[in-house]
């Protein structure tokens, strides 16, 4: 892509995202995903009912009368937006797909991040980490993963997030709130992985869909080519049995991610490329379950 075009594309979604992060999280991201630690902020007179594994010794014995220490729960925070760019993000059916719907999410978040002034990064995934941005504050650090995200072309086509989560869990050794963008087409054993990460880390998967994927037009045999693998299967659509068959198939493997997340008390949404990200993402944060 052509610098000026590009440089007014990441304009436009700039522009977007920003009244978005405003509609959608008016408070809602604050609160949603405050800071987990605890850091120390000052110390004052004991007072009767503080606890006494909260005393300071040191100052206790200085000036011969008890002081507690005071803490505070950290604020700031490290964002990491884990994004999918294997081939199959680039099916559409509809208006945009679902690359193009992950690149708009991610302007949201990564907007929002900077509006509270955390920190933010970006890990683009296919079946190897196919870029790695470390996590930095600032607006022109989050235009920085935009650009490099709207513009980005992946060496590989299949998905393989076992590889990528553990990547990010080798290199993030603070705790940090780490959202998945993803459509989870993927064969390798990324469930397991999410858990592992998620006993330090805060997980959220978005699931990205397209509804073109979950109907088979009626329009006789034809084959259907994996965008990843390449392979090609021959399909015969007028048969109403095979429509319902391929529609049921995909309603359950969508559903499953869910369930499964759920269960590891990892919060999940599904978006698809035809609605607006708004009130799924709304959803989301009033509900987090942490």
């Amino acid at each position: 892509m052509e610098t000026v075009e590009l440089l007014k594309k990441i304009r436009r979604l700039e522009i977007k995202t920003k009244g978005l992060t405003k509609q959608i999280f008016s408070g809602e991201y604050h609160s949603a995903f405050k800071g987990k630690g605890m850091s120390f902020s000052e110390v004052r007179n004991y007072f009767h009912g503080d606890e006494v594994r909260t005393i300071d010794w040191n100052v206790t014995a200085r000036f011969d009368e008890p002081f507690v220490k005071v803490f505070e729960e950290e604020r700031e925070l490290t964002v990491m937006l884990i994004v999918d760019v294997s081939a199959s993000e680039s099916f559409n059916v509809s208006n945009k797909s679902k690359r193009e719907l992950s690149i708009e999410i991610a302007a949201v978040l990564a907007f929002s991040a900077i509006t509270n002034n955390d920190k933010i990064g970006a890990i683009f995934v296919s079946n190897k980490v196919e870029k790695y941005i470390p996590a930095k504050k600032g607006r022109k650090h989050a235009l920085l993963i935009l650009r490099e995200l709207i513009d980005f072309k992946p060496e590989e086509k299949e998905t393989n997030l076992t590889e990528s989560l553990k990547f990010f869990r080798n290199t993030q050794k603070k705790r940090c709130i780490a959202f998945v963008l993803s459509d989870f087409i993927d064969e390798s054993e990324f469930v397991e992985s999410m858990r592992l990460n998620d006993r330090k880390h805060d997980m959220v998967a978005i699931q990205l869909y397209d509804q073109g994927e979950s109907v088979l037009p009626k329009i006789g045999l034809i084959q259907v080519k994996n965008l990843e693998t390449g392979k090609l299967t021959w399909m015969n659509t007028n048969n109403e049995q095979v429509r319902n068959t391929y529609n049921e198939q995909f309603q359950k493997n969508k559903h499953q991610l869910i369930q499964d997340m759920n269960k590891m008390g990892i919060d999940a949404v599904s978006i698809s490329t035809e609605e607006d990200i708004v009130k799924p993402l709304i959803h989301l944060f009033k509900n987090r379950k942490r």
